[in-house]
């Protein structure tokens, strides 16, 4: 079995919980109350699309070789 890594991105919803979005897997967005919740919901949302990526014969890409980065940009 091939161990896969991904980026996921959580962000905080005003009425509480965390929309998980997994930016490499296009579509591919959870939910969960916690932080906790949220990966767990991540896990088996990705579990689920790698699923139906291979059904479809689709190749499965992970971020493994992905760099990450951030920038700030000041704005006015």
């Amino acid at each position: 079995m091939k161990e896969l890594s991904y980026k996921i991105l959580l962000k905080p919803e005003p009425e509480g919980g965390f929309t998980v979005f997994v930016p490499s897997l296009s579509g591919c967005i959870t939910y969960g109350k916690t932080v906790e919740e949220a990966k767990k919901m991540a896990r088996e949302a990705i579990t689920c699309y790698l699923e139906s990526l291979k059904k479809h014969g689709e190749p499965i890409i992970d971020d493994s070789e992905i760099l990450e980065g951030t920038l700030n940009i000041k704005y006015a």
